[in-house]
């Protein structure tokens, strides 16, 4: 089994660390009107898969191929990302590049990282033992295994516990240099939308060429080397899954609880995107297929898939959304409370709630430092892209009644409890804030290329010819 990390990329980072934003909303956890949003955290790599030995394959003759600002990049460091890269490729039905542009781009984003690793540590920003316990319970919840039987076949794989520790705590402070450097300065206002909504309508033309979808997809994977057995056992748990989805079943509580994939945590959505940027195979199967209706099993070298047309667009705004109710506890660290003490007195609120010796309302009205308190910690009814990216990781992992373990965002230490969720029609107003999101994201990206080009410009780097 690929235990699938957190990856960095070079236009993608997650939120995942506890960096201060401006905190202009009265509950915590939501995202304050006007603020960037980062793209949501997805385990979106997998790790290095197993030989016939169980084990990396061993590589002799290790040679420097880069020096940024004095530290080496080795070729042993280019070869695993590589492997990462296919294994993350083979996993989602797609064809990596040829080996030697492969090369060339895995070699440039490790400079690029370590550029970003060098610059964070130079202002002093740090990630604590108990932010990188709670990446790794994030990452071995999305690949639904425990926390030690991870690590076992990630020892399996060549990497140990210390260095799976290590590289997540330099993706959460990449992402925390992103935070502050280039996300909190991006504000997209009423004008950006107008311009965008304008764009989009004088592109009509195209706009065929320029749909939009959004997909749930559930997969149910095949090992590698499988037998015909085995295969064929994974087949029919699929058509299984499928007729039941076809007979009324939920599709996205079946692909919580059934899939495979990284996205199974969000009910396998996959979210409104340019057709180009999922994979041709689904988008082949989905192409007719109405709004609402299921496609699939169908096979990719992962194993199988089950599709269902959530939305389909033409000016990228979505038309329908699933929406979560919640209400949650908010702890923030200060001088008397450390995160490992917000973290014990929230587990202690939540086993009281589930012992039934106080309710969820009356210990966050008492207690919880945030402005929906005097409600009962109760946030209302909010989509995709209205909570920080943290903050709704957990919110999309939960089922409605459940509640989550104690976990940091930016705004402190939180306890959620997820009342119900709905699928509903957006209004004019909701519609306009997803555009909002597009145009966000088409702003923070544009503002990260530059920040990382101009890093990338003040950095000494040095490429080095193999030995000869």
């Amino acid at each position: 089994m690929k235990i699938r990390a957190l990856t960095l990329g070079l236009v993608s980072a997650a939120a995942l660390s506890a960096a201060l934003l401006p905190l202009g909303a009265s509950a915590q956890g939501l995202r304050p009107a006007g603020t960037p949003q980062a793209p949501r955290l997805s385990p979106s790599v997998t790790l290095p898969p197993a030989n016939t030995n169980g084990r990396v394959t061993t590589r002799s003759a290790d040679y420097i191929v880069a020096v940024v600002n004095s530290e080496p990049i080795t070729n042993n460091d280019v070869l695993i990302r590589m492997e990462r890269v296919r294994a993350q490729a083979q996993a989602q039905g797609a064809t990596p590049p040829p080996e030697r542009v492969l090369a060339k781009e895995v070699l440039e984003r490790l400079v690029m990282e370590k550029i970003q690793l060098q610059n964070a540590k130079e202002m002093g920003l740090k990630v604590d033992d108990y932010a990188v316990s709670q990446a790794v319970k994030s990452v071995a919840q999305q690949n639904k295994i425990a926390e030690e039987d991870m690590y076992r076949r990630l020892a399996q794989d060549g990497i140990t516990r210390e260095q799976f520790r290590a590289e997540l705590r330099n993706q959460m402070l990449v992402q925390r240099l992103r935070e502050r450097e280039v996300d909190s300065r991006v504000k997209v206002s009423e004008a950006d939308i107008d311009q965008h909504l304008r764009d989009q309508r004088g592109a009509s033309a195209s706009a065929a060429a320029n749909a939009e979808i959004n997909l749930g997809h559930i997969l149910i994977a095949v090992p590698e080397g499988a037998s015909a057995d085995q295969v064929q056992a994974q087949k029919a748990k699929a058509d299984q899954l499928a007729g039941e989805i076809r007979d009324g079943k939920d599709f996205f509580e079946v692909a919580r609880a059934s899939s495979n994939a990284a996205d199974a945590a969000q009910g396998g959505l996959m979210g409104l995107r340019p057709a180009d940027r999922y994979p041709e195979l689904f988008v082949s199967a989905t192409q007719k297929a109405a709004v609402g209706s299921v496609v699939g099993p169908i096979r990719s070298p992962a194993g199988f898939h089950i599709l269902k047309v959530v939305d389909r667009s033409l000016t990228g705004v979505p038309t329908v959304a699933v929406q979560s109710h919640v209400r949650h506890i908010l702890l923030r660290m200060n001088a008397k409370m450390s995160e490992q003490e917000a973290a014990q007195r929230l587990e202690d609120y939540r086993r009281r709630v589930e012992s039934g010796q106080a309710t969820f309302e009356s210990l966050a009205r008492e207690h919880s430092q945030d402005g929906s308190a005097q409600n009962g910690g109760d946030l209302g009814w909010a989509g995709s892209g209205r909570y920080v990216p943290e903050f709704e990781q957990v919110v999309e992992s939960l089922q409605p009644g459940q509640m989550s373990q104690p976990f940091l965002s930016r705004f402190g230490m939180h306890l959620i409890q997820l009342i119900d969720r709905r699928e509903v029609k957006l209004t004019q107003r909701e519609q306009r804030e997803m555009v909002r999101d597009v145009v966000r994201e088409k702003k923070l990206e544009e503002a990260y290329t530059h920040w990382v080009q101009e890093a990338r410009s003040r950095a000494y780097v040095e490429f080095r010819e193999p030995p000869q």
